[in-house]
């Protein structure tokens, strides 16, 4: 069995009137993430931890936000992208570990919906993706509730045939 990991991390700043999306749910707040797509920093640090781990370079390398056919797009989509490439290359998923980092809104409360959600899209059980959420503790562009970080990583694997070497 050959076994990768991957890390991602994204940040978008908050802007007051825009929805705020957020594992590809929508969370009632005044301020939503900012961004070409629909700003969701959630799927957009899981694609790049899913991407790094088979070594596929970056989201901004497959979706650029130059593409205006990305204006306004539901995250989801990338993800499902995302996840055809890397079982392109032979790998499943082993899971997924996030950390939100945010003050407002409050996020645990939809981690469960969230993991539905993803989970369906990437065809793997919920319980194998991890959702945590923090504050800054007031320190910093989160902590002054001007944006939002998001931190992932993602464990691949293949089942190699006898003859192949790790």
């Amino acid at each position: 069995m050959k076994i990768r990991i991957g890390q991602g991390y994204d940040v978008h700043t908050l802007q007051e009137g825009r929805p705020f999306v957020l594992g590809g749910i929508h969370i009632e707040h005044t301020h939503g993430p900012s961004g070409h797509s629909d700003g969701d920093a959630l799927i957009h640090a899981i694609c790049d931890a899913l991407l790094g781990a088979a070594n596929l370079r970056d989201i901004g390398y497959h979706f650029s936000d130059k593409d205006p056919q990305y204006r306004n797009m539901d995250s989801k989509i990338f993800l499902k992208g995302v996840i055809g490439m890397v079982r392109d290359c032979g790998y499943e998923i082993g899971n997924i570990d996030a950390t939100v980092v945010l003050e407002m809104p409050k996020v645990n409360p939809h981690v469960p919906q969230m993991q539905q959600v993803m989970a369906e899209v990437l065809a793997i059980r919920p319980e194998d993706i991890s959702i945590k959420a923090t504050t800054s503790e007031k320190m910093g562009f989160v902590g002054r509730a001007e944006g939002i970080a998001v931190y992932a990583v993602a464990l691949v694997y293949k089942i190699l045939d006898g003859s192949a070497r790790i």
